[in-house]
């Protein structure tokens, strides 16, 4: 973690807490900033609402909204922004002015305030990923997304680029656990899984996903991009499979797409992490999905 040098204050003050600002403090945000919080961090998060919530945390709450520059709160100056929106389908926004021009709202904001940090960590997707070979995929490989989620997302990040090239991108695979258990209503209910059983899902355990965060904001190099997962890639039969029998589900069951259905191309690879291991030092509590599925379905 970067923190502020003695020249940075005056003789006989004490030192100033590290200090952290979250702009999209969600499932994952959280996580991250309960962390920060343990390790004896000033945490401040963005909020159209939740001011309560983060203030029993112990987070410092800034009433603003990042697609209404208008009403911009000023953001305070930080050691670290970590950037990790979401997408609330019930205000009508679309994914394109969450994650494109939110963010340059909030970085044309920093620009003219003069308080960019010395740390920016955008939270990505292995999405901008296209590959449909089933193979190994790494940091170097070609993005070339074949969803729209994708395109904003990979458009997202050279926007960021084009503002700060020392940013720090994370490429997360599906983030999953307590309270968001992909396709769980579908197993509970015994519904069939459209689609092919044998293509890869990869993943990382929320709980992981935040010590990558803080583990990319200690050691992370300048302007690098990580895959975050858990570098187990499951198949799909194999995860659902196991997620009904902890649910005490009905078997999972699998079927093709109907005949005359257009199939639409899917993503198939296996998403790699052997640079968060190697050069941040992140190695996964939950090192696979059957732990990261038993533990969230206990919690």
């Amino acid at each position: 973690m970067s923190s502020r040098t003695d020249s940075d204050r005056r003789p006989g003050m004490p030192a100033e807490p590290h200090s952290v600002l979250i702009i999209g403090c969600g499932y994952l945000g959280l996580r991250a900033a309960r962390a920060w919080r343990l390790a004896g961090c000033r945490v401040l998060a963005t909020t159209r609402g939740r001011v309560q919530e983060l203030n029993t945390l112990g987070v410092v709450p800034i009433r603003t909204d990042i697609l209404d520059p208008r009403n911009f709160a000023t953001l305070p100056q930080v050691d670290t922004i970590l950037f990790a929106v979401g997408i609330d389908r019930s205000t009508g926004h679309s994914l394109r002015d969450v994650y494109v021009d939110g963010l340059q709202n909030v970085l044309e904001h920093l620009n003219q305030q003069g308080t960019m940090p010395r740390r920016f960590l955008y939270v990505s997707s292995t999405s901008v990923y296209g590959q449909t070979h089933g193979g190994d995929v790494y940091e170097t490989d070609v993005t070339s997304p074949l969803e729209s989620s994708g395109f904003v997302i990979l458009e997202a990040e050279r926007l960021l680029r084009s503002y700060d090239r020392h940013s720090i991108i994370l490429r997360f695979a599906g983030i999953y656990g307590p309270g968001r258990l992909l396709r769980q209503r579908q197993i509970l209910a015994g519904a069939p899984l459209i689609g092919d059983a044998e293509k890869w899902l990869n993943l990382i355990h929320v709980e992981d996903g935040a010590r990558a965060i803080l583990a990319a904001e200690s050691r992370a190099q300048p302007g690098a991009v990580y895959n975050i997962t858990d570098d187990s890639p499951v198949r799909r039969r194999d995860f659902y499979t196991c997620l009904a029998e902890q649910l005490h589900a009905p078997p999972a069951q699998f079927e093709p797409y109907p005949d005359g259905t257009t199939v639409p191309l899917e993503a198939n690879r296996r998403i790699r992490g052997t640079k968060a291991r190697t050069e941040l030092g992140f190695v996964p509590v939950f090192a696979d999905y059957t732990a990261g599925i038993a533990a969230s379905v206990e919690e």
